[in-house]
């Protein structure tokens, strides 16, 4: 079952892991803004505001994206205002109830970082029972009523979900 935990744990930053600066990029500007914008499609990138992980911006933008570069913990995402406004919650560990629908993007994957545990987004490492995944290149989705979820099933042996059926579009 797809819960917030999950979600949380495919993209939370270790703030542990965060804390060990080893990417020589971190500190160089264009670098972290090649960074950030390989997270999503150049129509999201190109005019998304990009931070670094302190959250000083490197580059405004106008779209309402806010794009972050690799760190030691995460791969490069890029969220929209509900994904920033769950995260804020998640690290002052407080509630948050969604409003509306939310994407990020992860489409370079973990890139360098270790990956993360879908059962505890706080995780340092791997354990034998913390569920740990290195995940490739993926969206992220928040959808405001729990019931939304219904429309997402399992695809048999994989980890990915799938909503409802394939249909043809019409032209």
């Amino acid at each position: 079952m797809l819960t917030l935990t999950s979600i949380l744990a495919m993209l939370v930053a270790n703030p542990h892991a965060a804390a060990a600066d080893n990417h020589a990029h971190e500190h160089d500007k264009e670098a972290m803004i090649a960074s950030a914008a390989s997270a999503a499609p150049a129509s999201v990138t190109d005019a998304a505001t990009i931070v670094d992980h302190d959250g000083n911006v490197l580059r405004a933008g106008t779209n309402g994206f806010t794009c972050i570069p690799e760190s030691t913990a995460m791969g490069p995402m890029c969220n929209d205002a509900t994904w920033n406004a769950m995260l804020a919650a998640f690290m002052a560990d407080e509630p948050f109830k969604p409003d509306g629908f939310g994407v990020t993007y992860m489409l370079a994957g973990e890139g360098d970082a270790p990956g993360v545990s879908n059962i505890d987004p706080r995780a340092t490492e791997p354990t034998e029972d913390n569920d740990w995944v290195k995940e490739g290149p993926h969206m992220m989705l928040i959808l405001p009523m729990p019931r939304c979820l219904r429309a997402f099933r399992p695809i048999p042996k994989t980890r990915f979900m799938s909503c409802g059926r394939a249909r043809p579009m019409r032209t």
